[in-house]
Formats: structure tokens, sequence, C-alpha cells
């Protein structure tokens, strides 16, 4: 049976050390502060931003949220963010995606400040990963690699298999995985890809990150894999109170008795995602110090 992993308890013992480099930022006056865009009323992302701001509370840290309509106009929503650029007090800012369909979020993305673009999701922070320079790294896979660190889960040589290709998970934690200090050979899967059994078998570790409910069964992991499940999917269940239960892209239950390790949902990778951005901002804030 599987090692479960612990995101909560990890994304803490995180947090309490970024409670201490708070408490020195405070000594000189400076307190980090989030400035949080949203547009219209997405019930996922108004629970995440609740999560964002009582987590940042918790730490010592502020945030400043602009909830706007959904109908807002994109040229509103970008004379916010030069607004907020050239704020000092503001350490870090996120537009919560995804935005409205007649706002373009490349363009929304590009205009907040480089030195302010916690999430890592900025042309100049992609390329700066890209090429392995210093910069904000995005939330989410940069939360994956510190739970495969602190489990001790050898990367150099290891086949890590990736199942989606998206801007925001995918692609960012393929090029992370494949760094020097990684070092871990890495396969990107996805919706034309062929064979995808075959591939998934081949992997020491695998993540799922395509938003399919349960899509990894126990077929598709090999002996003692350890498996990353970053999907977060609302199942209908007349059983549960809310109508639906959460469940992640991979059957925990059957996968768990063939892994070496799982991470579950929820509970698993989302308390990193919200941790690594919380670290984020501390470091925009050090470097204002």
């Amino acid at each position: 049976m599987a090692e479960t992993i612990d995101g909560k308890a990890i994304a803490a013992k995180i947090q309490n050390e970024l409670c201490k480099r708070v408490s020195i930022l405070g000594g000189k006056g400076i307190k980090p502060l989030l400035a949080v865009v949203l547009a219209g009323e997405n019930p996922a992302s108004l629970s995440y931003i609740r999560g964002k701001k009582k987590a940042l509370a918790s730490a010592g840290m502020e945030s400043r949220d602009f909830l706007l309509p959904e109908t807002t106009a994109e040229e509103e929503i970008l004379s916010i963010i030069n607004s907020l650029n050239s704020d000092r007090l503001v350490h870090g800012i996120l537009v919560q995606l995804p935005l409205p369909a007649h706002i373009s979020e490349d363009k929304i993305i590009s205009a907040i400040d480089p030195d302010k673009d916690v999430d890592g999701f900025h042309p100049v922070s992609a390329g700066n990963m890209f090429l392995g320079k210093n910069c904000f790294l995005p939330c989410t896979p940069n939360g994956i690699i510190r739970l495969l660190n602190e489990m001790k889960v050898p990367l150099s040589g290891r086949h890590a298999v990736i199942l989606g290709r998206s801007n925001i998970v995918g692609k960012p934690l393929a090029m992370l995985l494949c760094r020097k200090e990684n070092n871990a050979t890495v396969t990107i899967c996805h919706t034309g890809t062929k064979n995808l059994k075959e591939i998934t078998l081949q992997a020491d570790i695998l993540i799922a990150a395509a938003g399919q409910p349960e899509m990894v069964n126990a077929d598709m992991i090999r002996d003692g894999a350890v498996v990353i499940d970053v999907g977060v999917n609302r199942v209908p269940d007349s059983t549960k109170k809310k109508g639906y239960r959460l469940c992640g892209d991979v059957d925990f239950d059957a996968v768990a008795k063939k892994a070496s390790m799982i991470t579950p949902v929820p509970g698993g990778v989302g308390p990193m995602t919200i941790t690594m951005l919380m670290e984020n901002l501390v470091i925009a804030a050090e470097k204002k110090s």
C-alpha cells in the first residue's frame, strides 16, 4: 500500500519558516501585501481566494481583493493592474484565472510588473524559468517539486511522465523536472498521445494534470511508482450534503495499492500551491526591503 504524501503537513512546515521571514520584514516596517483581481463569480475561484486570504493572514501577510463583475471591461482591469504596478505597498499581483471570455488573459498577464508576478505566469518569468535563471516559479509546478524533495524522492535519471500540457502545470513542470539540479527524463502526454498506457507504465514518477476525473487507474502504473495527482474535480454525489464530491485525476483507492507514494485529493498538491504563492510574495517583499 502506498504512503500517502501529506501536502498539508509539508505546507505547514514551509509556512512556519515563512512566518519567521515575515517577522524579520515586519521589523523593517514591511508587511507583504498581495493584490488579487477577480472578474466574475466562479465558485472555485472564490473558494480559492478565500483560502489564500486565510493562509496569508495566518502568516502575518495581507491581501487586497478586487472583486469585479463578469462584465468588467478589459480596459478597466488593465487600469487596475497599472495602478497596482506603481503602488509601493503592493508586493505581488495575482489575477485569478480563468477570466471572462471577452478578456484576453495574455494581455492582462503581460501587463503585470514581472517584479510583482508572484504567480510566475508573465512571459518574462516563463522565459527566465526556461533559461534556468532566477525568477518567480509557477506555484503548482514548484509545489510539486518541493513535495518530491521533502519526501526524498530521487529525481536524477528517473523517468517522469506528465499527463497534461497546460501552461499552468504541464509545460512548466516539465521544464523544472529536467533542470540540471533535478535531472529527470520527462515525457509529456496529452489528448493526442497514442498508446498512453504503454508510456505511463514506464513512469517512475507519474503526474496527473489532465482535468479528467479518476482517469488514471491501477492498470496504468507500474508497481512502486510515485503518483502525484494535480486534478481537482467535482463529481455529482447524492450522498454528499453539497451534492458532489471532490476527486482527482487518479483513482486513489485502486492506484494506492500499487504505488509507493501518492498524493490525496484534497490535501496533497493544493496546500503546496498556496504555500508557494506565499513564498513568492515573501521573496518579492524581501527584494524591496
